[in-house]
């Protein structure tokens, strides 16, 4: 590569001047190469010793790793290592495999490796290896109810029994173990790489009455060292909540917060329970207002000092916002005595709501379902609302008028086309169980915060009493609208949701941009932080009514973009034994699918034969879903072979003969290197390798 001045032809007066790219500044070919991908990368260090010499530095590979991450793809790391651990030669070797994986499994899918750090440990122990995976001991004598990974070197197991436990990998043994002596179910549990310590909830029925149903959880973490001592766990706190409790999630543990879920039966709304410091004796408990449906799943989200609760119905999104600064006003003293249960103080609106539609496959007049209904026109646009406290925006807003651009048809515009409507409606098609997934993998601070979501749509055929699933997925960011989306909101999409909510009333005033609470309000500028330049509905006073805007675009974040493997299948579920004390209302089994998820990747087990063929073996199947885009024709979108690029390619995994399937008791999955992990029956835990 070259750069040559321009002359006169016939000009012999001015030299010729070549500038080789190998001679250009290393910052200059440092932002050349932010633009180059790994491949591109390989051929250049194939060029001459100068430019080999820049390529295998560390800076290349650092951006090279960070747009690895910015895609949600986890890197390869041993142990708790963390990236400023990693001297050059390691994060040249983690990039080049977590690329050679990401691209394997995205075009022709997993197949059986013998190079995974779950295989090649750094102590060179061989027990339990096969040429391909690798059996390690279940705690003996349990049954196994929960199984994770803890980087590839620990499993935490909690049983049937109550207890939980630290086994090595690598060596198939228990380093630690937590034995309550009775029943407890674990909720919850989230890694702290930086800290080296895993923090999970463990919950039991008190009291085992229906709508003043007391449980109580104990909070612990389990922590690990840099020397030889083995993890240890231990207590952090003990708390109680009354109400059926939805979920508990760990927020912060730097902070000590946590939150949960807890479903007011009486209103049918979701109560919000926090614990602001879980070393404190004090809680926050209020009714949020938000309507519980039955179609809905809930994740809860901490962002900037404010609890987010993100809700997704089958057509549109949801984030209600709560500064923690808001939460502490309500805080209640709590009591250790046994005859304590915490109480709601009061209904508390979010201080903020966003909204935002699903952007479904699109659709044309010609293959448009006969069965659309007004209510779907505007259901696939992207279309971002904010809206103020005690209005969360339920549901979709009808267009007016409106075509598939959620804008009035201008002249010479026949509004053929329509907008992209729901394939799988709710009903028929319910949630089973749906999967959020946070980045809990080492990172860096320039990789922003991603969420995903995969939902198992069920729908149950009463003639032949079995139920055929499809897969949903889709990654999502808080918030959900930046603040410079919201300015271009459209103004038919904003009436839609005021009219739904009934701002308007016959007369139109201008909407304040950006419009904070008042000094005099109960919340602060931060409070509404989220909504600078959006319509924001002040707390101070009533809402006000929206201008008519003729701002014609909308914006459309890719993660609202759903995916499908929408070929229905049948996954296979075990049936947990409900203990009478965790579940005292609830029927004696409950169906669990034997799916896992990680960012942009499902594995789960099958059967494969449908039901009218009297055949009951089974299979693993996996699926790679597209990585984070921010560009929509990238993702086919825009193109005639649309349809093809929004579908996952399910591929079937190669098992071990000595992998019985009907066996099966947990799955799970870690992408960062390429494993499956399997626990059966008989006590035995099977971890897959693939690349």
């Amino acid at each position: 590569m070259s750069a040559v001045p321009s002359s006169e032809p016939g000009d012999t007066s001015q030299d010729m001047q070549v500038i080789s790219l190998a001679t250009l500044p290393y910052d200059l070919l440092l932002n050349i190469a932010r633009h180059l991908e790994l491949l591109d990368i390989y051929a250049l260090q194939l060029t001459c010793k100068s430019l080999h010499a820049f390529a295998v530095t560390r800076p290349v590979y650092r951006n090279l790793a960070t747009a690895l991450l910015r895609r949600c793809r986890a890197l390869p790391l041993h142990g708790f290592q963390r990236l400023s651990d990693l001297t050059d030669e390691q994060l040249i070797e983690a990039v080049n495999q977590a690329t050679r994986l990401e691209k394997a499994w995205l075009t022709r899918g997993p197949r059986p490796s013998t190079n995974s750090s779950y295989l090649n440990t750094p102590d060179g122990s061989q027990k339990g290896m096969r040429k391909w995976y690798k059996v390690i001991s279940a705690p003996p004598n349990e049954e196994v109810d929960w199984l994770s990974p803890i980087t590839s070197s620990y499993s935490l197991c909690a049983t049937k029994s109550g207890k939980v436990v630290c086994w090595d990998v690598h060596r198939d043994i228990c380093l630690a173990e937590w034995d309550p002596k009775e029943r407890w179910e674990l909720w919850k549990c989230r890694v702290e790489f930086d800290i080296r310590t895993v923090f999970f909830t463990m919950a039991k029925v008190l009291q085992r009455s229906y709508d003043d149903r007391v449980m109580e959880f104990v909070l612990m973490k389990l922590e690990f060292f840099d020397d030889d001592r083995e993890p240890q766990f231990s207590e952090l706190a003990v708390f109680k909540t009354i109400g059926v409790v939805m979920n508990v999630f760990l927020l912060d543990p730097s902070s000590r917060l946590l939150s949960a879920f807890v479903w007011v039966s009486s209103s049918n709304t979701i109560g919000l329970y926090a614990l602001l410091d879980w070393k404190k004796n004090e809680y926050v408990f209020v009714d949020t207002g938000v309507e519980c449906s039955l179609s809905s799943n809930w994740s809860c989200i901490l962002y900037k000092g404010q609890i987010v609760i993100h809700s997704e119905e089958s057509d549109v999104a949801h984030q209600y916002f709560y500064p923690i600064s808001v939460l502490q006003r309500h805080a209640r003293p709590s009591s250790p005595l046994s005859s304590f249960v915490p109480s709601i103080s009061e209904r508390l609106p979010p201080i903020t709501t966003m909204t935002a539609n699903f952007i479904f496959p699109p659709q044309t007049r010609g293959n448009t379902p006969a069965s659309v209904s007004e209510a779907d026109v505007d259901g696939g646009n992207g279309h971002a609302l904010v809206v103020g406290p005690g209005h969360p925006a339920h549901g979709n807003g009808v267009v007016p008028n409106g075509n598939a651009n959620g804008h009035a048809p201008e002249d010479g515009d026949d509004g053929g086309s329509v907008a992209d409507s729901n394939p799988f409606p709710y009903p028929p098609w319910y949630p089973e169980s749906a999967h959020f997934v946070r980045q809990w993998w080492p990172t860096l601070a320039s990789v922003p915060r991603l969420s995903c979501t995969v939902v198992l749509l069920a729908d149950h055929e009463p003639d032949t009493h079995r139920t055929r699933y499809v897969l949903a997925q889709h990654y999502f960011k808080v918030p959900l609208v930046e603040p410079d989306e919201a300015e271009q909101i459209s103004a038919s999409a904003s009436r839609a949701v005021a009219a739904k909510h009934g701002f308007l009333n016959g007369t139109s005033h201008s909407m304040e941009n950006g419009c904070g609470a008042s000094p005099t309000s109960s919340a602060s500028s931060h409070d509404t932080e989220l909504a600078t330049d959006g319509d924001v509905v002040d707390l101070a006073r009533p809402p006000p009514q929206p201008e008519q805007r003729s701002r014609r675009g909308t914006p459309e974040s890719s993660m609202m973009r759903l995916w499908y493997v929408s070929e229905p299948f049948e996954v296979v579920c075990v049936l947990d034994g409900m203990d009478d004390d965790l579940d005292p209302d609830g029927s004696p089994e409950r169906p669990r699918p034997l799916m896992a998820v990680d960012f942009g990747h499902a594995v789960w087990i099958e059967f494969a034969f449908p039901p009218e063929l009297d055949r009951d073996e089974k299979r693993l199947r996996f699926v790679t879903f597209p990585p984070v885009t921010n560009d929509r024709d990238e993702m086919g979108y825009g193109g005639t072979e649309a349809a093809e690029s929004l579908e996952g390619i399910v591929r079937t995994l190669e098992v071990p003969d000595e992998l019985d399937l009907d066996t099966v008791e947990t799955i799970n999955i870690d992408q960062s290197q390429g494993a499956i992990i399997i626990s059966v029956r008989d006590g035995k835990i099977f971890i897959l390798c693939y690349e």
